[in-house]
């Protein structure tokens, strides 16, 4: 993948590849499609990550997850506009998002 500069144009590229799925992070699983599907830690892989930095000011930084299960056959996308460890997940989530890696 090329590389993008802006969150918005990483997702409407990731869209394109087929990541159409917003998740929502929850503390020990991931949700799509208004609960419709509950994706926990072991059914999942980060297929890729992108990191943003805010210009002016660092809280503005974001981490979009390319994300998909084939379990449940989907493909999505995860922005977290401050990082994992601003959220309280468990060990199982921390580990799996952890971009430090």
């Amino acid at each position: 993948m090329k590389p993008y500069t802006t969150l918005s144009e990483t997702m409407n590229a990731l869209r394109q590849q087929g990541y159409t799925e917003d998740f929502n992070l929850l503390q020990n699983c991931l949700e799509c499609r208004n609960g419709q599907f509950k994706v926990f830690a072991e059914d999942f892989k980060v297929d890729n990550y992108f990191r943003f930095e805010g210009e002016s000011n660092p809280d503005d930084s974001a981490i979009l997850y390319a994300i998909s299960s084939d379990r449940y056959g989907l493909k999505g996308v995860l922005v977290n506009a401050y990082g994992i460890y601003s959220e309280p997940l468990t060990d199982e989530m921390l580990e799996k998002l952890d971009v430090r890696k």
